[in-house]
């Protein structure tokens, strides 16, 4: 694999919601550069080694009424389009365009001349590199993504928060799945007055780092059918 797809492989997806008083962000991830290096098979995979479970921070009382307004947000939209700006571990800058149907659906769609798309659907995550002629397939519960697609997001249940700030009119919330947190984590940045998404990032198994800013957001729209259609797989 050459190092651009590499690279790509480890993929930041946002999600966001825009507009009104209580416009929030739904979030976004990476995928795990580890899983990305290769076609990772639908079915009868070797198991994973279990992880040691992640350390959890202690939270006050406001940090734990900011993390309820952050899941009421996050809860309240189903659907968006926007456009992002993608800063990978390497400070190359890309453009794109990001859908996104709660629960359990993505499309990530880069400007060109990059030649990248990403799909989340069906329970997996296909990356597909037209250049390179090269798919890649991911089950969604092993990326942080599937965390933020499910039909209820909760940072309670299956999560550790290991990472909580509130300062300077920004709340800064990290997280990892809680039974395989090497597969990264992802720290959300909003704003707090409104609720609104100002930025993420995300550390993907190799330590890389991505960060994502979105723009020209809209929220609760109707998105064409085939907008989630999976690009064709390897067999």
């Amino acid at each position: 694999m050459t190092s651009r797809s590499s690279k790509f492989s480890a993929l930041c997806l946002a999600l966001s919601v825009g507009g009104g008083v209580s416009a929030f962000a739904h979030a976004a991830p990476a995928l795990a550069q580890g899983a990305a290096a290769q076609s990772v098979p639908q079915s009868g995979g070797q198991s994973a080694t279990p992880a040691e479970a992640p350390e959890g921070i202690t939270l006050s009382a406001s940090d734990k009424m900011w993390l309820g307004k952050i899941e009421k947000a996050l809860n309240s939209v189903t659907t968006f389009q926007a456009h992002m700006q993608q800063l990978d571990t390497d400070g190359k800058r890309t453009t794109g365009v990001v859908w996104m149907q709660r629960p359990g659906q993505m499309r990530l769609a880069y400007d060109p001349p990059t030649p990248l798309l990403l799909v989340a659907n069906q329970g997996k995550v296909v990356f597909r590199d037209n250049q390179l002629d090269q798919t890649t397939v991911i089950p969604m519960e092993r990326t942080p993504l599937g965390l933020l697609l499910r039909q209820h997001v909760s940072l309670k249940e299956d999560v550790t928060i290991t990472g909580f700030q509130h300062e300077g009119g920004l709340v800064q919330v990290t997280v990892v799945r809680t039974s395989s947190p090497g597969d990264g984590s992802l720290t959300l940045v909003f704003y707090d007055n409104p609720v609104s998404l100002r930025s993420w990032s995300v550390v993907d198994a190799q330590g890389r780092e991505t960060r994502v800013t979105l723009f020209d957001v809209k929220s609760g729209v109707a998105i064409p059918a085939g907008t989630f259609t999976l690009p064709a797989q390897p067999d």
